[in-house]
């Protein structure tokens, strides 16, 4: 059977519907909806540990906030800083969602940009903030939230893949995707692979949660999700075509050398409960 007859034809319209003069992309839409399975799972979380309900919608904008800002970051000073950093009107272009045009006037985009390694750290930075001001455990607080991030890493992937953007190298594995949006080559669906891997992870760490419920607050959930997260994203990055220019001639691509430091850190959550409780000691 010839394997170019297994070939999906890949190119979905940007927009899922229109209201009015406002348009919804499906990339903005699963960001949406990768937030709100995140909220609805970690609230449930929070009710069943007991913490008190003010405590949470904090702990929403929080997240949003620190997400949004280190995901945005993150894909401007890891993958283009000779753009971003080169003039006044390209650092605004880091915070507002606009681009400056060569005659000097402005045109929205939006964030075109977001990178999950600067998101990470964005979110870790955010959760430290709220446990600051809440006093609530830190270890309970990443690891709930980890038993959650899975489900909106997966959502947000989809995302990517609906924009036809982080594409996979050429390949003539029979699945392979023909992006049309930017070319005809038959590609690993590399977005795919992801999302489907945190799809697997939400499950598995859920299947531990509910048979080891008091591993909350020790650290463990938060080392499994980076752990898995970014191991699974360093070895995918194998089938995913360079990002920027510059990765051409490098061993291992940014993405690959920016997870290296995630999954160390992971591992030692893990496997150092004691060291754990003492960092996120109950105040």
């Amino acid at each position: 059977m010839n394997s170019e007859l297994l070939y999906i034809l890949w190119n979905p319209d940007l927009v899922a519907f229109h209201i009015g003069g406002f348009s919804f992309r499906w990339y903005s839409l699963c960001w949406l909806f990768g937030l709100l399975a995140a909220y609805l799972i970690v609230r449930k979380l929070y009710r069943q540990q007991g913490i008190r309900p003010e405590l949470f919608d904090p702990l929403f904008i929080y997240c949003f906030i620190g997400i949004l800002v280190g995901s945005r970051l993150g894909h401007c000073l890891f993958y283009e800083p000779g753009y971003f950093l080169s003039s006044w009107r390209h650092v605004l272009e880091m915070f507002l969602p606009i681009r400056f045009t060569a005659d000097g006037s402005w045109r929205f985009t939006g964030y075109e940009g977001l990178a999950s390694h600067g998101g990470t750290i964005g979110l870790i930075i955010a959760l430290w903030l709220y446990v600051r001001r809440t006093k609530v455990n830190l270890w309970r607080v990443l690891d709930n939230v980890a038993i959650a991030t899975p489900s909106t890493a997966c959502l947000i992937r989809l995302g990517n893949l609906m924009n036809s953007e982080i594409i996979g190298k050429p390949t003539d594995v029979p699945w392979a995707f023909i992006f049309e949006r930017v070319d005809m080559l038959p590609r690993h669906p590399g977005q795919l692979y992801e999302a489907l891997a945190y799809a697997a992870f939400f499950f598995i760490g859920w299947y531990i949660y509910k048979k080891s419920p008091g591993r909350v607050g020790t650290g463990f959930f938060f080392g499994l999700c980076i752990t898995l997260i970014f191991t699974a994203r360093f070895f995918i990055e194998f089938t995913k075509d360079i990002q920027e220019a510059f990765e051409a001639s490098m061993a291992l691509n940014m993405g690959q050398l920016l997870s290296l430091p995630f999954i160390a850190l992971g591992i030692v959550c893990m496997t150092c409960p004691k060291l754990m409780k003492r960092l996120g000691a109950e105040r």
